[in-house]
């Protein structure tokens, strides 16, 4: 199983930046991101988390309680974390 770790602070450059490692790993089986590091999170971010979420093989996502919290808001948390708890 890959393994991705998310930045800090995952903006729409850090989303740029990781789309062609996130691409990649999704082609090569299950994927895992590490999201626990994570104190800011954007729309970009969360963009690039539902997407792989959704892909073939899917990813699961291990989140930070400051990733989960725009999650909340937006709508995505079930989408994104399966309801599971910080």
């Amino acid at each position: 199983m890959t393994s991705i770790v998310l930045p800090e602070s995952c903006t729409r450059s850090a989303a740029e930046a990781l789309l062609p490692e996130v691409i990649a790993a999704l082609g090569e089986g299950p994927v895992t991101i590490d999201a626990r590091s994570v104190t800011r999170i954007g729309q970009a971010c969360l963009q690039l988390l539902v997407s792989a979420r959704r892909s073939p093989g899917g990813a699961t996502i291990l989140a930070s309680l400051p990733s989960r919290e725009p999650a909340v808001l937006t709508g995505l948390e079930q989408a994104l974390f399966d309801g599971e708890t910080a």
